[in-house]
């Protein structure tokens, strides 16, 4: 009987993170290889020092691999893997003293500024100037409703996520992101399903 071997892509997250719990190299750089783009992405939009933002997550694996012993057995990997690499940019700025105290996460504000897909652009000029008005008011807002946003539609997570990440409540987490969608419907009259794909395109 031969035995199946399962694609890459079709191994979930648990199952990668609780092999290399057990000290499954493979799995560890399986979860490298399938989240280190999106964890350098988010740490850019929240650092302008590249460089220092590679090795945050660089060492954010590091430690999940020397204390893979230690690790909780559930978790939510991904949200799991953008709060720490949270954490160690919020330590990188305590460090360089870049700003005086980073107890929490709190002081890290987020930098990106969202831009909108050549692709939406290339409908009519009615729709063009609907997204480009959109992206406008996205970027406007503070930043820690952009960035709830951004954790939601583009990464995915959940309010509770968003929460635990930002080191707020849940209540907190849910009004940040409801008064940014408040603002975005108050001041735009197109539908904020293009928000999603806004989203999903321009990162």
């Amino acid at each position: 009987m031969k035995t199946r071997i399962l694609p890459v892509n079709s191994i979930d997250d648990n199952t990668l993170w609780n092999d290399l719990k057990i000290g499954d190299e493979k799995s560890f750089s399986l979860l490298f290889e399938r989240y280190y783009s999106d964890l350098v992405s988010y740490g850019n939009s929240l650092s302008p020092y590249a460089e220092k933002v590679q090795d945050c997550v660089q060492d954010v694996f590091t430690d999940i691999w020397l204390y893979r012993n230690s690790l909780q057995g559930s978790v939510v990997v991904k949200a799991y893997l953008l709060s720490s690499v949270r954490k160690r940019i919020a330590r990188l700025y305590e460090r360089d003293h870049i700003f005086r105290k980073t107890a929490s996460t709190d002081a890290v504000e987020f930098l990106l500024e969202f831009a909108v897909d050549n692709e939406l652009l290339d409908d009519d000029y009615a729709t063009k100037e609907k997204v480009i008005h959109l992206n406008k008011l996205l970027n406007e807002l503070p930043p820690r409703q952009k960035e709830a946003l951004y954790l939601r539609y583009h990464q995915g997570l959940n309010v509770e996520q968003i929460a635990e990440m930002l080191d707020i409540n849940y209540q907190s987490a849910n009004n940040l992101l409801h008064r940014a969608l408040l603002t975005l419907r108050k001041e735009w009259k197109g539908s904020l399903t293009i928000i999603t794909i806004l989203f999903s395109s321009t990162f």
